[in-house]
């Protein structure tokens, strides 16, 4: 079957906190983009016709195979909020999701974060998470321990991006066939282990739109901060 490559680049946006932002001064503040504010950019993008899609329904349009008004829907971490404040907003407009989770943190905390000041936030546990699939969303991973790859030997790397997805599965039930790299920090033979463990999508902290043919182990994303306006 002969298939057409997307004539437009498409976006994915790129989420952490659904949540009231903390405090002006707090490190990393920007992550957090109040649950009002992530409404009025789903909504405005609706009414500009596009759909937002989690990466497993994006993979057609990003391999050429469909053609639409799409955009990729991703939110780092698992945090409680986005269960809480996304999710009503998603199944209003019929839009689905991908959130990465840490493994060895499900219904713990963003433990990672304590060192540079930045306030303890909960993830979802297992059952947060199974409902999160439930309700059409899907499960990515994040590695075991949101772990800096770069400084990972292959073997810890392999465990970290291999091991996790297993761990995620057995927690949810689900496939677990989306992957992104923590703080977006890789080698570039990590890419060829995200593959081999048998994930489909791995996205990035770089910049832009993904372009027609754009690795699909390397996906760029669109930043969304406190402070964006569309």
């Amino acid at each position: 079957m002969t298939t057409t490559c997307n004539s437009r680049p498409i976006p994915i946006l790129m989420y952490h906190q659904c949540a009231t932002p903390p405090a002006k001064g707090t490190p990393f503040r920007s992550l957090t983009v109040d649950p009002a504010v992530f409404a009025r950019h789903m909504r405005w993008l609706k009414a500009l016709g596009y759909r937002g899609l989690s990466m497993r329904d994006l993979q057609p349009y990003l391999r050429g195979e469909r053609q639409g008004k799409v955009f990729g829907l991703t939110f780092d971490d698992g945090f409680v909020n986005v269960a809480e404040n996304a999710v009503p907003i998603l199944a209003d407009l019929g839009f689905t999701a991908t959130n990465y989770f840490v493994a060895a943190q499900v219904g713990g905390t963003n433990a990672w974060d304590a060192e540079k000041g930045v306030p303890t936030a909960r993830l979802m546990d297992g059952a947060q998470i199974r409902a999160w699939a439930k309700a059409g969303h899907e499960v990515g991973s994040h590695t075991i321990a949101h772990a800096n790859l770069k400084e990972c030997s292959m073997d810890q790397a392999r465990e970290q991006i291999g091991g996790s997805r297993k761990m995620l599965q057995d927690v949810s039930g689900e496939p677990v066939d989306a992957f992104c790299y923590p703080y977006g920090h890789y080698l570039a033979e990590q890419c060829a282990l995200v593959a081999e463990s048998g994930y489909t999508s791995a996205t990035t902290t770089r910049r832009g739109r993904v372009q027609p043919g754009q690795d699909m182990m390397e996906l760029s994303r669109v930043h969304v901060l406190r402070s964006t306006h569309f």
